[in-house]
């Protein structure tokens, strides 16, 4: 699987709410700054996120934009599928798992390789990306010397 632009800015964007959360709405000058992302595309994932219910965005002066629900409540399969849709490997697996009947004989065994890596993702939240971030910031700065 290779997710598109549209799924890792997503992510990075929801990270950095998460990382933010109950400090007020947070402006999308503000995450794009930190996770390096150009505004104008944020802006439409920022969209994309809230219809999906994900964020709220409040206008005007102190608005921003923030999560509905707690980061360890946001699961990355939640957050890739709502921003890649499907994620079957090839097309006879989407179908199959849109209700329609599989025509190729290999695809029992992209099923389960499907199979496994939803349950892999859905057993990954926004709040454990978050702690991984941070942990990974402690380190490089215990790393640091002059």
């Amino acid at each position: 699987m290779l997710l598109s632009t549209k799924g890792d800015y997503g992510v990075r964007a929801l990270i950095d709410l998460a990382k933010h959360a109950g400090e007020g709405p947070v402006q999308r000058s503000d995450i794009a700054r930190r996770r390096q992302l150009p505004e104008s595309y944020l802006d439409h994932l920022l969209a994309q996120l809230r219809r999906d219910g994900f964020i709220r965005s409040t206008r005007g002066p102190g608005g921003g934009h923030e999560l509905t629900r707690a980061p360890a409540e946001i699961t990355l399969l939640a957050v890739l599928e709502c921003l890649e849709g499907s994620l079957a490997p090839i097309g006879c697996v989407a179908e199959a798992n849109r209700g329609g009947e599989s025509m190729c004989g290999q695809s029992w065994v992209w099923q389960g390789i499907y199979d496994d890596m939803r349950k892999r993702l859905e057993g990954i939240t926004i709040a454990e990306l978050v702690e991984h971030e941070r942990a990974h910031e402690r380190a490089a700065v215990a790393n640091y010397s002059i």
